[in-house]
């Protein structure tokens, strides 16, 4: 009966207390943040000037993401077709290699996994594709938010999120082979040529 009791307590000490606070939270937030800084050579406050909330962290390449989309597409020639342009700009916005899946899965992993980087996503999403969207609208002679132009932004984004998943699945060659196959195929209007003309992976 001593042996039994004597490691009740034990057990209870293993593994993640049964309540943990907000505090506790925080706390272990601000240390694991604090290492980070302390890896980097920084001080916590110049940590915080390059990453304005801890979401920001996760966000800092998608949003260098969309600003290059922006300037690519404010640069492009007009007789440049439309989705040629959206396509060149995409892509050239885009580094990420086969070795980089690591990362990104847990970064995904995380976004998909705590609400409050579930909600920044939406944010960032609506962000790329009204970067689209506003290019679609110029191209078109239309408000951004009207039927075309929004058609246009929603569509792109969604074949190369669809692009993303197959990229992060197989992990054999790097993102802008499957972005520039996904949105190829749009741009073709998914007829028989254009997909069966595309990457051999993206099956």
């Amino acid at each position: 009966m001593t042996d039994l009791a004597a490691a009740e307590p034990a057990a209870a000490r293993r593994g993640r207390p049964p309540s943990t606070s907000r505090r506790e939270l925080r706390l272990i937030a601000l240390r694991m943040f604090t290492e980070i800084a302390a890896e980097a050579g920084v001080s916590e406050r110049t940590f915080f000037r390059y990453f304005t909330t801890k979401a920001s962290v996760l966000w800092t390449e998608f949003e260098t993401e969309v600003k290059t989309i922006r300037a690519t597409l404010a640069a492009v020639p007009d007789d440049l077709p439309m989705m040629d342009a959206i396509r060149g700009a995409v892509v050239a916005a885009n580094h990420y290699r086969a070795e980089d899946v690591p990362e990104m899965r847990q970064r995904m992993n995380l976004i998909a996994t705590v609400p409050a980087l579930s909600f920044s996503a939406a944010e960032h999403y609506e962000a790329w594709e009204r970067a689209i969207r506003e290019f679609a609208g110029r191209r078109l002679g239309q408000p951004p938010d009207s039927l075309y132009p929004l058609a246009i932004g929603r569509a792109a984004l969604a074949v190369c999120r669809a692009a993303y998943d197959r990229w992060s699945a197989r992990a054999d060659s790097d993102l802008t082979v499957y972005l520039d196959a996904a949105l190829t195929a749009l741009s073709a209007g998914f007829g028989l040529a254009a997909v069966e003309g595309g990457t051999p992976a993206a099956g």
